[in-house]
């Protein structure tokens, strides 16, 4: 049974509201990367060298990742060599199901959240400005205020123009609380008072906000570091998730950015944003092969619900979509 086979069994015997996000999600993406792999499959009649070549540089085009592109090219030769594939359009099954091996190869650590259950769950958030960090955080307060948890936001970032009210428009949305100081104010100080209220009030879940820029990156870094003494003196274990933001529409700038903040603070996730606004999808797998940071979280599109757990294999259903749907039974 093919790898398209299995997914379709999977994914299209149910309605799976999720699956449809990330069919709809990854629609720039699909069209772009299998509308290449198509052309490329229709003008080859034999599997060789060139044809890997273009395959390669295919996947170059999606910000799979050098790294990840050289992995992926070597498996998929032994796989033809090994099932003796001949007709090229049987590589595409393979591909995808390569693509999620080597997603879930790298690292064993969960991409589920790191939730307390009976006590507060604190979730540091992180990355520079522009990236929807506050959109994010706004979404995930509504998705946890939807299954009945006490939400409090912290608006620790300080320093950019707007940033507080901008996480208070968010905090409106969700119907959740947000603690704040005044612009310019201390951040370890706003994480303190916001610790000191989510304790208070029994909360569930504290979302903490954070700068994107300082003077230079070195500033950057020594406050995060600040902030997240504090949140460790107050809360021992905690924060309990420290999360990533990278807007995925700029593509290789996205790794650079995750391997600066992965070298400062202890990333346990990335949230990748904006996945639905790039045909550049292929970033998902060269972070995680080569920072080995699990993807937790991505946005599929501007809805408050949009933002959605990240599923390796709901992933290459999205980028595969049209050919899994017409997988022949």
């Amino acid at each position: 049974m093919s790898f398209f086979k299995k997914l379709k069994d999977k994914f299209t015997s149910q309605t799976d509201a999720v699956t449809d996000k990330f069919k709809e999600g990854l629609t720039k993406t699909r069209n772009s990367f299998t509308g290449r792999v198509n052309d490329l499959v229709a003008r080859y009649r034999k599997i060789d060298e060139d044809f890997f070549e273009e395959l390669e540089e295919i996947l170059f085009q999606a910000d799979v990742g050098y790294e990840t592109v050289e992995i992926l090219i070597d498996e998929l030769k032994m796989e033809v060599k090994r099932k003796n594939i001949q007709d090229p359009a049987e590589v595409q099954s393979v591909i995808s199901e390569k693509l999620v091996e080597i997603y879930e190869g790298k690292g064993s650590a969960s991409a589920d959240l790191n939730m307390q259950g009976d006590s507060l769950t604190v979730i540091l958030f992180v990355g520079v400005n522009g990236v929807g960090k506050t959109t994010t955080i706004g979404k995930l307060a509504h998705r946890f205020k939807q299954e009945g948890k006490k939400v409090i936001l912290a608006a620790g970032d300080t320093f950019r123009a707007g940033a507080i009210e901008q996480l208070e428009v968010w905090g409106d949305r969700a119907g959740v609380e947000v603690v704040k100081q005044a612009a310019g104010s201390d951040p370890a100080a706003v994480m303190y008072d916001s610790l000191q209220a989510a304790k208070a009030r029994g909360a569930d879940v504290l979302l903490c906000d954070t700068a994107g820029r300082l003077q230079n990156k070195v500033n950057l870094m020594k406050e995060l570091e600040k902030v997240k003494r504090v949140i460790e003196r107050e809360i021992p274990g905690a924060p309990h998730e420290v999360l990533l933001v990278l807007d995925a529409t700029t593509g290789q700038n996205a790794l650079i950015q995750a391997k600066t903040f992965k070298e400062a603070t202890n990333v346990t996730g990335i949230v990748l944003s904006k996945l639905d606004g790039t045909a550049k999808g292929g970033i998902v797998l060269a972070i995680r092969n080569e920072l080995e940071i699990p993807v937790k979280l991505v946005g599929l599109g501007e809805k408050m619900d949009d933002l959605q757990d990240f599923d390796a294999e709901k992933y290459v259903y999205g980028l595969f979509a049209n050919l899994i749907d017409k997988e022949e039974e």
